[in-house]
């Protein structure tokens, strides 16, 4: 049988066989960076993988709910967070079946390939989940990738364009920051962009 993104298996089949081409190995050092630049708080990742950044900000002391929709992801999330002995709030679920009880709960929510990922059609949803989840003021910290890549040549990964995302988060957000890193791992120097967005 042959699943697309939408389903958990497709991804869990990408963890199963180790074709997983996004998973840095490592926190990623831009948002490590960021890290010692904003306030402990209350941090979202989605689409967090096996957890490297989520484990990075626990042990700064950010209170971390990390949810993926691949089972086995979650799985090496909780197995790196005992061996650090950090408390991480892992989920096991589809970003867009999360409860409404996390809705304005954070303070700062975490984007890397989570996007890219999601069908372009879906984006909106994207969008509206983002802002449900932080609280007035919060950041939505996101490295935007890959820019790269044309919207014919289907994905995932699938196209992201500055002006696309800057388009989506124009009504209730204002931009904090936006740069193209010199933190950018070497393969995806220039396909990625800083924007941090606030939600007003």
């Amino acid at each position: 049988m042959i699943y697309s993104e939408v389903d958990k298996q497709f991804w869990e089949d990408l963890y199963i066989s180790g074709d997983l081409n996004w998973d840095l190995g490592e926190a990623t050092p831009i948002f490590e960076s960021i890290s010692k630049d904003i306030s402990p708080g209350k941090i979202c990742i989605v689409g967090c993988g096996k957890g490297h950044d989520a484990v990075m900000f626990a042990k700064k002391n950010y209170e971390v709910t990390a949810i993926d929709f691949a089972p086995s992801a979650i799985s090496y999330l909780k197995q790196l967070a005992a061996d650090a002995k950090v408390d991480i709030h892992a989920i096991n679920t589809d970003i867009f079946n999360l409860s409404n009880d996390y809705f304005n709960q954070f303070n700062y929510v975490i984007e890397q390939t989570c996007f890219c990922a999601i069908n372009p059609n879906m984006r909106n949803n994207y969008e509206e989940l983002v802002s449900n989840l932080l609280v007035k003021d919060g950041l939505l910290i996101g490295l935007w990738f890959p820019l790269d890549k044309n919207v014919s040549e289907g994905g995932p990964p699938w196209a992201t364009s500055v002006e696309e995302v800057k388009n989506l988060f124009s009504n209730r957000w204002a931009i904090e920051r936006e740069e193209f890193s010199s933190l950018s791992i070497k393969p995806r120097k220039d396909r990625e962009k800083l924007i941090v967005f606030r939600k007003v």
